[in-house]
């Protein structure tokens, strides 16, 4: 149950880095591209941890896929 709500958290996560990396770039003050950068740099650092957390989960049977049944 604690793997799901990471998760979340997660994907929270990398939504709110996008959104300052947004906001950085809109931003245009000293530092912005940097700012930017870095915050950009997290958002793939989360997805890529996201990722993996997901793959462990699956192989630990924590979370089962489903498909769509017509």
């Amino acid at each position: 149950m604690l793997g799901k709500y990471l998760v979340v958290v997660l994907f929270i996560a990398i939504l709110v880095s996008l959104g300052s990396a947004l906001f950085a770039m809109l931003n245009n003050k000293k530092g912005g591209p940097e700012k930017t950068a870095k915050a950009l740099t997290l958002r793939i650092g989360l997805s890529l941890g996201l990722f993996l957390l997901l793959l462990g989960l699956f192989a630990a049977g924590v979370i089962q896929p489903h498909g769509i049944t017509p």
